[in-house]
């Protein structure tokens, strides 16, 4: 069961992204990594919930989460190589932070949007496919915490992976982590479309519906315009 843990992400480590970075930029220089060189799960469980996301998330949405898939396993091979959390369980993560962010399931609940993804996800996972409850636990929790960006505390190996990754393709946060031809093989297999424009509407529409959003703690204009005004990935962001 141990070894499942950790496999799952159950590592505690801080919160703060500075503290594992330890003050600098990176904790090594990133080398470029093709994304044919990137595997992506072909499990059974995987292929389910790659499907489901794939009818359920807006194309912008999906080829977000692809993009968060590949941005994620490039920072864990050459920052965390430690981290043994599995590829399967960062690709559920990956495929269903955002389902919360639906037209359909923004107004389906008066829940924050990760909450409500990491409960939808959970029983995607547990109930309808029969992952394991602890597989599904972690990826519920890292859901639920990926805009849970703060300096106190800890987090999972995942969560902390999905927080980056995240961060990285929506505000061009710790733009050293990734080699730019990194980045170019990434969007060209997962464009984004006017991404930046895209997911800035969408936390104003949330603010708007819901003005307790926890999206609100990370800045009721901070938090958009830092999105909208991505600079690292403006010049893909056709």
């Amino acid at each position: 069961m141990a070894n499942h843990v950790s496999e799952y992400g159950f590592q505690a480590v801080p919160r703060d992204a500075a503290k594992i970075l330890h003050g600098k930029e990176n904790v090594v220089d990133p080398t470029p990594l093709a994304i044919s060189r990137i595997e992506f799960p072909d499990t059974a469980l995987v292929k389910a919930v790659h499907s489901y996301a794939k009818i359920e998330l807006p194309s912008r949405t999906f080829n977000h989460s692809m993009r968060v898939y590949y941005y994620g396993i490039a920072i864990k091979k050459q920052q965390f190589p430690n981290w043994n959390v599995s590829d399967e369980t960062y690709a559920l993560c990956c495929l269903l932070h955002d389902i919360g962010t639906t037209p359909k399931n923004l107004r389906i609940t008066l829940m924050s949007f990760e909450f409500y993804g990491g409960m939808l996800a959970h029983d995607l996972i547990h109930m309808t496919h029969g992952a394991p409850r602890e597989q599904a636990d972690s990826v519920a929790e890292a859901i639920i915490r990926h805009q849970d960006i703060g300096a106190v505390g800890n987090i999972t190996t995942v969560g902390q992976l999905l927080q980056l990754s995240t961060v990285f393709d929506n505000m061009g946060i710790n733009p050293n982590l990734i080699h730019k031809e990194t980045i170019e093989s990434v969007v060209q297999a997962h464009p984004r479309h006017k991404w930046s424009s895209c997911f800035a509407s969408t936390i104003r529409e949330e603010n708007s519906l819901k003005p307790w959003a926890h999206s609100t703690a990370l800045g009721e204009e901070d938090f958009p315009n830092g999105v909208k005004n991505n600079k690292l990935m403006e010049p893909y962001d056709a």
